[in-house]
């Protein structure tokens, strides 16, 4: 096929198929999403992958500069634990940290550690709130730890 042929099968299948941003099931049952991808016999490639992480950094990035600006402030170590936890948790729920938030504002950053440790969240993910809750004390990663 030509890449002519190739635009003009997708434009075909854009109106056949219908796109729908969020998944559903297709009349077999298969999980299916966008212009009729096939999740469950297909999955995603690698390269889709990096791809919608990266759109997921961006956009949890960008709500938590825009719900707490100040974070622009911190050092790069506590700026990416921070978006980590925005990834994890969402932006409601982070919120949802004011003492640690207040403990930020002040510079108290072993104290904004402890308050991380001392919720539910770090009950649920164990080791990655630890790992998280070390780097914000000290600012710093481990050698051991990925940034």
């Amino acid at each position: 096929m030509t890449d002519a042929d190739l635009q003009t099968l997708a434009e075909h299948l854009h109106t056949e198929e219908g796109l729908r941003l969020r998944p559903y099931r297709d009349t077999v049952g298969k999980l299916t999403i966008g212009w009729g991808r096939n999740l469950t016999d297909n999955g995603i490639s690698i390269d889709e992958a990096t791809l919608l992480l990266r759109n997921d950094i961006a956009r949890h990035v960008a709500e938590l500069v825009r719900r707490q600006p100040f974070v622009l402030t911190l050092n790069n170590v506590r700026q990416i634990v921070l978006a980590d936890m925005m990834f994890n948790l969402g932006g409601d729920r982070l919120m949802g940290f004011t003492a640690m938030w207040d403990r930020l504002r002040a510079h108290e950053y072993a104290g904004a550690a402890r308050d991380m440790l001392n919720s539910t969240w770090a009950h649920q993910v164990g080791v990655r709130a630890q790992r998280l809750a070390a780097a914000m004390a000290s600012g710093t990663f481990p050698k051991d730890t990925p940034p």
